[in-house]
Order: C-alpha cells, then structure tokens, then sequence
C-alpha cells in the first residue's frame, strides 16, 4: 500500500513533529504558567458535562 520511501518520509516527518512541538512548548512553558493559570478546571468540567450527558443517555435510553 505504501512504498518503502513514504513509510521512512511518514516516520521521520512525525519524529521532526514532534520533537518541534516540545521545543515550543517548552520554550513558552513560563507563558502557560502565567496566562493559562486556572485553565485545568475549565477541562475539569468540560470533560465531567460530557460524562454525564453520557451518563444520562445510558441511564434513560
């Protein structure tokens, strides 16, 4: 399905991805700190409303 050449592409293309993505976000680590302080509560909720619309559609379905 693929060549030989795609897979090794593929492969070195997300190891690059990756490693630029933690090379960003460890430079702007200070930033998150400072601006997104509080944000993890936000996720906290977001993800607990989804559980329990969840949790109702089992309950009464």
């Amino acid at each position: 399905m693929f060549s030989n050449g795609q897979w090794i592409f593929g492969i070195l293309f997300a190891i690059v991805f990756a490693v630029i993505i933690f090379m960003a976000y460890k430079k702007d680590f200070k930033l998150h700190q400072k601006y997104y302080k509080g944000s993890v509560w936000i996720l906290i909720a977001f993800v607990s409303f989804i559980l329990m619309i969840s949790a109702i559609k089992y309950i009464f379905v």
